[in-house]
C-alpha cells in the first residue's frame, strides 16, 4: 500500500469518528436524550464501542480506496471532492437514516436533522478524502 493510501485512512478515520461525534454527540445530543428507549445507556454504548471503531475504520478505508479509484486528474480536488461526498451521502447517509426513521419510532424533525446533518458531514469527509488524495497529472 502505498504511504497516502494509509495517511488517508488514518485521517479520514479521526475525521469520520470526530464528525459523527459533532452530529450525534453535540447536534443531536438533545434529540436522542429525549428518547431513551432508542439509545443504549453509557456503560452499554461502551462495551460496544469496538463495534464504532471497526465501523469508522470501514469507513476510512472505503472512501479513500472508491476516492481514489473515481478521482479524474483533469477536475480541481475541491469539486470532486464535494461531488463524491454529495453522492456517498445520497448512497449510504441518506438512505440509512431514512431507512432507521420507517423502522423505529423517531420523530420527523430528528430524521430530518440526521439527514442533514449526517449529509453535511458526508460531504465534508468526500471534501477531506479529495485533499488527501489530489491526483497527479
Amino acid at each position: 500500500m502505498k504511504k497516502q493510501f494509509l495517511i488517508s485512512v488514518v485521517v479520514l478515520f479521526v475525521a469520520s469518528m470526530a464528525f459523527d461525534f459533532v452530529v450525534h454527540g453535540v447536534l443531536l445530543k438533545a434529540a436522542y436524550d429525549a428518547q431513551p428507549a432508542l439509545m443504549r445507556k453509557e456503560a452499554d454504548a461502551q462495551r460496544h464501542f469496538p463495534a464504532m471503531l471497526l465501523a469508522h475504520a470501514l469507513i476510512a478505508v472505503s472512501v479513500t480506496a472508491i476516492y481514489r479509484r473515481g478521482r479524474e486528474t483533469d477536475k480541481p480536488w475541491l469539486g470532486q471532492g464535494v461531488r463524491f461526498g454529495v453522492w456517498f451521502a445520497l448512497a449510504a447517509c441518506v438512505p440509512g437514516f431514512l431507512i432507521y426513521y420507517a423502522v423505529q419510532p423517531v420523530g420527523l424533525s430528528v430524521a430530518v436533522k440526521q439527514v442533514c446533518f449526517g449529509g453535511l458531514a458526508t460531504v465534508l469527509l468526500g471534501v477531506v478524502a479529495a485533499a488527501l488524495n489530489k491526483a497527479s497529472a
